[in-house]
């Protein structure tokens, strides 16, 4: 009998521990905060979309937040939204909004919520002028992937305390429209004397935005907060460690308000 009580308790010990591991990993320990991740398009659909999404969930784990991914079918609303912290639109395009899940992100925002924007999120609801207002600048034209130079503007600001003020980049580099409301705070420039930043495509011409050229910003917005990058065209921007760090700092600040240095 006391073998097989020995072979008992050598047989609980490891089940205890599957069954800890089990509920860990599910989730039942506290997460910071709850992300909703939208990859919806309605227009061109970035390749990179596919690159985006596993680095975003690695980044999740690695910070420890929920990342849930929506699916089309399944529509926004006040209800579905309510357990989230802040909203990531990964290269979305044209319009994919009803009037009620509009109405729904909008509550969102004014509830306190955040918004990340990702590269072409700027190329989405152009007819929906408060999103409009919400990302800061709509996307205008791009010329082809070219290498140049990145600047740092605020390298306070989350996610930019290692980059280093000036360094090449190659990505795909968006001249924007007008800003669509005021108290934008850029955080990275490109140098269009670096590249050329000519382009036409019928009737829309790009000549670029001059001395300052806003790559990534962040502001307050209608009780929320919203930040942009227009980095991450190519697949192999989401195995950058800057990037992801970038990309991480921008959904932590959107997330909790945290992370800017206090002024006097």
């Amino acid at each position: 009998m006391r073998y097989i009580g020995s072979m008992q308790r050598r047989s609980i010990t490891p089940l205890l521990c599957l069954l800890i591991c089990s509920l860990v990993s599910g989730g039942l320990y506290a997460q910071q905060f709850r992300a909703l991740l939208i990859t919806e398009t309605a227009g061109w659909h970035h390749p990179s979309i596919t690159a985006g999404i596993p680095a975003l969930q690695a980044l999740a784990q690695r910070h420890e937040f929920v990342l849930d991914r929506q699916q089309d079918a399944i529509p926004l609303s006040d209800k579905g939204l309510e357990k989230y912290d802040v909203i990531i639109m990964l290269s979305t395009t044209g319009d994919i909004f009803t009037d009620e899940e509009q109405a729904a992100f909008e509550r969102f925002i004014q509830s306190g919520k955040g918004y990340v924007g990702i590269h072409a999120a700027s190329d989405t609801e152009y007819e929906w002028p408060w999103y409009t207002r919400l990302v800061g600048r709509m996307f205008k034209i791009h010329p082809t992937n070219q290498t140049a130079m990145l600047q740092v503007t605020d390298p306070a600001f989350p996610g930019l305390e290692r980059w280093p003020r000036r360094m090449l980049w190659t990505d795909e580099w968006y001249e924007f429209q007008d800003a669509t409301t005021d108290g934008l705070n850029t955080i990275v420039t490109v140098d269009e004397s670096t590249y050329d930043p000519k382009v036409k495509w019928g009737d829309n011409e790009g000549k670029g935005m001059g001395e300052t050229h806003p790559i990534a910003w962040y502001h307050d917005f209608d009780g929320g907060r919203a930040f942009y990058t227009a980095l991450g065209h190519m697949d192999d921007t989401y195995k950058d460690d800057l990037f992801l760090q970038h990309i991480y700092g921008g959904i932590y600040w959107a997330a909790t308000g945290k992370g800017l240095k206090a002024t006097k």
